[in-house]
């Protein structure tokens, strides 16, 4: 492969992660040879720019290393100092001080998202599981507060604690629930809703 070959490139990006191409593959919801067969044997001939865009925000670069088009400028989000219990509940720190997350504008557009209502906020704790794992990397719409009969996941605080839950709204009130069993789900009159979680970043072990 030649020296500028996406394909050399992503080979080299992934033989300096630690993780496989198998579970790579995995993340873009692809069979475990999917990129193994595109790196070795050629097929398919291009990534799908769907797939591309998702590598490229994995090991933070530019989508056109990969493939893709000339690059667009990226765009910002801020990414807070700040730690969601995905578990019992942990006091968070309001602290701005991690510096700010760039992605594709292209996987923003496709999340219907505003660079300047969304924060990337790190989940601590295993209530979530299978859903969001601890240390997971969240990103949140804060101008999606809505909560409908439908349980959707939210970053919500209570007793300030800043919690990432499924909450749905009931005839009494909120439940506000957790993806693994053994955590019970909690009945509210009310809920403090900072914003809807609409994608996350995990690290693939």
């Amino acid at each position: 492969m030649e020296r500028g070959d996406p394909r050399a490139r992503l080979a080299a990006l992934i033989d300096g992660d630690t993780a496989s191409y198998a579970a790579l593959s995995r993340m873009l919801r692809r069979n475990d040879a999917y990129l193994q067969q595109y790196v070795r044997r050629g097929t398919p001939r291009d990534l799908a720019e769907r797939d591309r865009a998702l590598l490229a925000a994995y090991f933070r670069v530019d989508a056109a290393e990969l493939g893709g088009p000339p690059s667009t400028p990226m765009a910002t989000i801020r990414r807070l100092n700040v730690e969601v219990s995905a578990g019992p509940g942990a006091i968070a720190n309001d602290d701005p001080g991690e510096a700010d997350m760039l992605l594709d504008p292209r996987l923003l557009d496709d999340l219907r998202l505003r660079p300047a209502s969304a924060a990337m906020l790190r989940a601590r704790g295993d209530s979530m599981l299978p859903t969001i794992a601890d240390g997971d990397q969240i990103v949140v719409d804060e101008r999606d507060t809505r909560v409908s009969a439908s349980p959707a996941i939210f970053v919500l605080r209570r007793d300030g604690v800043l919690l990432v839950k499924r909450v749905a709204k009931v005839a009494e009130g909120f439940v506000i629930s957790s993806d693994n069993p053994v955590y019970p789900p909690i009945r509210s009159t009310s809920v403090d809703v900072i914003g809807r979680v609409v994608w996350l970043s995990r690290t693939l072990r």
